[in-house]
């Protein structure tokens, strides 16, 4: 630590005072720790016009804080995005380990000012108005004459080694690369160390982030995200469905909202750490299968739109898991072998039926097991703990193997039958999405990572339908009304639906 600087920045108040009432505004610290540093920004042609700050507690939190507002006024917001905690600590030439969560709160308080500036309105590159698309990038003079700039880039970052190694090899290929991660949950009951969108995950893209040299943008969507797919989830439970957050995030939520922050910093296309591929035809792009069988996501992604895809890219597409681990093995990746998220991101370390208990007032009430005439097989707890196609913890017992066939949520009633019970060739689905005529639908598929199987909708024409009827060439023993029928012309995504019942 350098004294000098440091007494400075401690009795620096330049710029000490309240936020303009224009301003963003980010903090961290407070009671826990007694510590706290607020930082307050302006932003102006995609340059932070003027800094504000103000903090509690220890000298070394108001020192780092002062001299991190120093820095950061009059920079791009992208140059302020690159701010690490080492880069803040050097600021005071360096810290005792005792003080180094100075420089930490000071650090995040400006990524939390930067996280409500991205969920702004606000266009964020000074030079966005010149950037016009990868196919005519803007010019910068060199020794040589006039060259391209490097093209501008959005990845998605979420803390894996997918994500990670996806923004690597895109800064390898020459791109300049922005990092967006989105906060979609936080919940004291959600274990945040497993789940993809926690602010226990922010941190860790922004450290993957940043040791790329990467800027890193948060953009918080919890809001949204609780209104347009957990309060999905909890209703479709509630109703007797077993609903598709994912595929209803990535459609509607998360990848709309980055792509849009990432077009608000100069960037012309937005790339994810998924396994799918990006196909053309005639009539514009499509969503396909990836090159990795057995990591294929294109499910998860099934109901993007065409014009999303068309600023959207996977550059994964090729690759298969064991590929991407050795990337960013030899590469002294962090995150090399970090374990992939399994759970919900809402339901990360908790279970479901708690967590439909405490968001949405589900509690058990038991009610009738029943066999498909009607007859009385036992008791079960309440509907919502049961699925169509469930064999186990269904609590009674048949002559064969019995799975759940249907629930009934207004009588709460379980209705247990044989596999041949379950089986079915025909599907009725409702808000059904048609990208291409429905004559191209060859296949299927109903569930994630569940066989395609051979099928057909007929002449529905291209668009928005209530309803369709799809008619399988093979049995199909699970279909669960709420899941996502995934209609597809080979291994191209051509169409999707929710499954509302077996016809």
């Amino acid at each position: 630590m350098d004294p000098e600087l440091f007494d400075h920045f401690l009795r620096d108040d330049a710029r000490r005072g309240p936020a303009p009432d224009d301003a963003f505004t980010g903090a961290a610290g407070g009671a826990a720790c007694g510590d706290l540093s607020r930082l307050s920004l302006t932003v102006e042609g995609g340059r932070i016009a003027s800094v504000s700050f103000d903090t509690e507690g220890c000298g070394a939190t108001r020192a780092a804080t002062a001299a991190l507002a120093e820095a950061i006024e009059g920079v791009t917001v992208l140059e302020a995005a690159s701010t690490s905690i080492d880069d803040t600590e050097a600021l005071l030439g360096g810290l005792e380990l005792a003080k180094r969560h100075a420089a930490q709160l000071a650090t995040d308080a400006l990524h939390r000012a930067l996280s409500a500036a991205a969920a702004s309105s606000l266009p964020l590159d000074p030079a966005a108005a010149l950037r016009v698309g990868p196919d005519s990038p803007t010019l910068i003079a060199s020794e040589g004459g006039r060259v391209r700039s490097p093209e501008r880039v959005a990845v998605a970052i979420s803390g894996g080694v997918d994500s990670a190694v996806a923004a690597l090899l895109e800064r390898e290929r020459g791109a300049e690369v922005i990092a967006i991660t989105v906060k979609l949950w936080a919940d004291p009951e959600t274990d945040g160390t497993k789940a993809c969108c926690s602010p226990e995950a922010v941190l860790g893209a922004r450290a993957v982030a940043h040791s790329l040299d990467i800027p890193h943008f948060t953009l918080d969507l919890e809001a949204d995200f609780r209104r347009r797919v957990v309060d999905r989830f909890v209703s479709g439970y509630a109703a007797g469905q077993t609903p598709n957050p994912c595929i209803l995030c990535n459609g509607e939520v998360r990848l709309a909202a980055m792509l849009d922050l990432a077009q608000r910093l100069g960037a012309t296309r937005l790339l994810t750490g998924h396994y799918a591929r990006i196909v053309e035809d005639a009539e514009g792009p499509l969503l396909a299968s990836g090159a990795d069988a057995a990591k294929d996501q294109s499910y998860m992604l099934a109901a993007l739109s065409p014009d999303l895809l068309g600023c959207l890219g996977f550059p994964l597409t090729e690759m298969t898991k064991e590929e991407v681990r050795a990337v960013a093995a030899r590469h002294g990746l962090a995150v090399a072998k970090k374990p992939e998220s399994q759970d919900l991101c809402f339901l990360a370390g908790q279970g479901k039926r708690g967590f439909l208990r405490r968001h949405g007032n589900l509690v058990d009430r038991e009610g009738a097991v029943i066999d498909r005439g009607g007859r009385p097989l036992g008791r079960h707890r309440g509907h919502h703990n049961f699925t169509v196609g469930q064999r186990r913890g269904i609590g009674v017992s048949l002559n064969e193997p019995g799975y759940v066939i249907a629930t009934d949520a207004v009588a709460n009633t379980v209705t247990v039958g044989t596999r041949e019970d379950l089986e079915t060739r025909r599907i009725r689905v409702r808000d059904a999405v048609l990208h291409r005529d429905g004559a191209r639908v060859d296949n299927v598929r109903l569930r994630y990572h569940s066989a395609i199987l051979p099928a057909r909708v007929g002449d529905a024409a291209p668009g928005r339908h209530d309803a369709l009827e799809l008619e399988l060439a093979e049995p199909f023993d699970a279909a669960a009304p709420g899941q996502t029928a995934v209609l597809m012309d080979g291994e191209t995504i051509v169409g999707h639906g929710t499954i509302a019942a077996a016809a």
